[in-house]
C-alpha cells in the first residue's frame, strides 16, 4: 500500500465557478468524553475556514469541559466505506470472540483425576486425624 500524502487544507479548498471561495463549508466535530474513551461524533459546525471550524468547535463542544479532545475535519475528508465485501471477513475467526473456549469440562475432568484431594476445608481437617 502507498503512503498517503499529508493532509492539507489547501486540498479541500472547494472553489465556486466564479472562482471565489465558498462563504461557510460544514465540518464535522468528534469529541472524547475522557481519556480512553472512542472518539463520538458530537455534530458539525459551519465555518469558511479551518481557524474558525476550531474556534466553533471549542466553543460548542469544550467550553463545559465535556470534552477532553476535539478532531475537526471537513466533511469532503470523509469517506464512506459501503462495499460489503470489504466489512465482512473473508476468514472465519470466531476463535477469538470471548466464550468461544469452553474449560468447564477439563476441569472436572482434572478434578476427578485428583479424585484424592479434600473436597471441603473440613474434610482436610478430618483426614489429617
Amino acid at each position: 500500500m502507498p503512503d498517503a500524502a499529508p493532509w492539507s487544507p489547501a486540498q479541500y479548498a472547494f472553489r465556486m465557478s466564479d472562482g471565489q471561495k465558498p462563504l461557510d463549508r460544514v465540518w464535522e466535530v468528534f469529541r472524547q468524553e475522557a481519556e480512553g474513551d472512542p472518539m463520538i461524533h458530537g455534530g458539525n459546525v459551519k465555518a469558511p475556514d479551518e481557524e474558525l471550524a476550531l474556534h466553533y468547535a471549542r466553543e460548542f463542544y469544550g467550553r463545559r469541559q465535556e470534552s477532553h479532545r476535539l478532531w475537526v475535519v471537513p466533511r469532503e475528508a470523509i469517506v464512506e466505506l459501503d462495499d460489503p465485501d470489504l466489512l465482512k471477513p473473508p476468514f472465519d475467526r470466531s476463535f477469538k470472540r470471548p466464550g468461544g473456549y469452553l474449560i468447564k469440562h477439563k476441569l472436572e475432568a482434572a478434578k476427578a483425576r485428583a479424585g484424592a484431594g479434600p473436597a471441603t476445608p473440613n474434610a482436610a481437617e478430618e483426614a489429617s486425624e
